[in-house]
């Protein structure tokens, strides 16, 4: 899997494109924020295709770029987990009330549940349901290539905010340590936002899961 990471927009909202090899035209992307107009150029300067877009959850520096993607590629599909799929459609859900920009975007096109199996472009990656930073927050694992993508529930050093509504603590903890710690120690982390890491590395140092 060749996976290539942009950080977009102010809040350096990390949005990956992934593709099965190198002479790949399709792509897969995960997650598309503010400032997505840096992904069109590269997708166009790679001559690549997305044919899907997977948001780990839906708070609005992860959707921003959603209506952009569908004007330039109307054939693309966007899918996200039920328990987020209204943050797509409501302002006060995706939080973009509170800045003052409200945003909204028509439904998704696919609604994923823990185990489900996203197979887009030539990539596949399995859903891990881990709900804390928002209801509906997934990881994207990928057993083959040793890679998960843990959207705002793990960083390096650090966890999502739980502050927002339908956030939990305790929940965010829990589901991390069941769902994320039993994949193997060299299984890389891309987070939603801040470098990669590594599951071995978060289990021995990170200070909000010891």
């Amino acid at each position: 899997m060749i996976i290539e990471r942009l950080a977009l927009g102010e809040y350096e909202t990390n949005c990956y494109v992934l593709r099965s090899g190198e002479d790949a035209g399709d792509c897969l992307v995960v997650d598309a924020g503010f400032g997505v107009e840096a992904l069109v150029a590269l997708l166009s300067e790679r001559k690549i295709r997305p044919v899907a877009v997977v948001l780990t959850h839906g708070h609005i520096d992860h959707i921003a770029g959603i209506a952009l993607l569908r004007t330039k590629y109307p054939e693309i599909q966007v899918l996200i987990h039920v328990f987020d799929a209204e943050m797509l459609v409501n302002p006060a859900a995706n939080l973009s009330g509170m800045l003052g920009q409200a945003f909204t975007s028509a439904p998704a096109d696919v609604f994923l549940q823990d185990g489900d199996w996203v197979e887009q472009g030539g990539v596949r990656l399995q859903v891990l349901h881990v709900p804390g930073h928002s209801p509906g927050g997934i990881c994207l694992y990928s057993s083959d290539e040793a890679v998960v993508f843990t959207d705002d529930a793990l960083f390096a050093d650090s966890i999502g905010r739980t502050n927002f509504p339908g956030g939990s603590m305790n929940r965010l903890v829990g589901s991390v340590k069941e769902k994320l710690w039993v994949l193997p120690d060299e299984t890389v982390v891309y987070p939603g936002h801040g470098p990669s890491s590594t599951i071995a590395r978060e289990k021995a140092q990170n200070p909000f899961l010891q």
